[in-house]
């Protein structure tokens, strides 16, 4: 299984980037391939809401404004599953997640079928600081998914969501790993 490890975190060598190196290697020590995309390092601007909100997104599952989105949406549709890790800002993902998420929700909740139906997915939510908002960041993780997924929620395939702060680390992290793990073997 070809799994798309997302992360969102400007920071390196922090906890976001630990989460998502344990992914990376749970897909692969159960066979899967993983690959890493940090939004970061992408130039995907937010979402303009074109046309009132009904641009070409709406129509045509496809975003009008031209820039990394379009490259890393084709990798979501070759993908088998996904995980998602980002830093927990304000109680929610960080800029670079609500930036690619909103532009894809927009092209793909209509969509039937979509890049994303009935893949598994796997939510982590690494706080650094307080570990304040850890729950608030994963349900928002939870409704974008429900989101990306349409209408017809019997077609969503959550596989986990995780929350991970600086207190936790020490054995979330496994937890990570055996759960990126787990998916891939499950298939």
């Amino acid at each position: 299984m070809k799994v798309l490890v997302i992360t969102s975190s400007p920071n390196r060598n922090g906890l976001t980037a630990e989460c998502a190196s344990a992914a990376g290697q749970g897909v692969e020590a159960a066979g899967g391939e993983a690959i890493m995309v940090r939004l970061s390092d992408l130039d995907i601007s937010r979402c303009r809401a074109c046309n009132r909100g009904w641009g070409t997104c709406g129509q045509d599952h496809e975003c009008q404004m031209k820039d990394d989105f379009q490259a890393l949406q084709a990798m979501v549709g070759d993908a088998g599953g996904f995980i998602v890790v980002t830093p927990v800002y304000w109680w929610d993902m960080s800029e670079p997640a609500k930036a690619f998420f909103d532009r894809l929700r927009r092209c793909e909740a209509g969509a039937i079928p979509n890049n994303v139906r009935g893949k598994p997915f796997v939510c982590v939510a690494a706080a650094g600081g307080t570990g304040h908002g850890t729950l608030s960041c994963l349900s928002n993780m939870e409704k974008l998914f429900l989101h990306l997924n349409g209408v017809d929620y019997r077609g969503i395939n959550k596989f986990d969501y995780i929350g991970v702060t600086r207190r936790n680390k020490s054995y979330m992290v496994g937890a990570v790993r055996a759960s990126a793990e787990k998916m891939v073997a499950d298939g």
